[in-house]
């Protein structure tokens, strides 16, 4: 999976679209589908659930290409190698976290 997502991420020639702006509000969740995986990763609680729910997505070699992709992008562009499943539980266990 890690080099698919890495050849996926390179042949995407369209620019990387830009994490919405967000504001936090009790309705808002700090994280959705379109966070950056770099965003998420910044936060320590929230790269140890992204290491726990994807395993191996943050230490892929090519990490650097996909950083900014949001979860839907990279799941999207991953041929199912990535399913929606895991990557809705991760999103549900990002929003269980306190708000940052």
């Amino acid at each position: 999976m890690k080099n698919k997502l890495a050849l996926i991420a390179l042949l995407i020639a369209a620019p990387v679209w830009a994490e919405e702006a967000q504001t936090s509000t009790s309705d808002t969740p700090t994280y959705t589908l379109n966070t950056s995986v770099e965003t998420i990763a910044a936060t320590p609680a929230a790269a140890a659930v992204l290491n726990r729910d994807l395993p191996g997505l943050l230490t892929d070699p090519s990490y650097a290409i996909f950083k900014a992709m949001s979860l839907k992008q990279i799941q999207q562009a991953s041929g199912g190698d990535l399913s929606i499943v895991d990557v809705n539980k991760a999103l549900e266990d990002l929003q269980a976290l306190p708000p940052r």
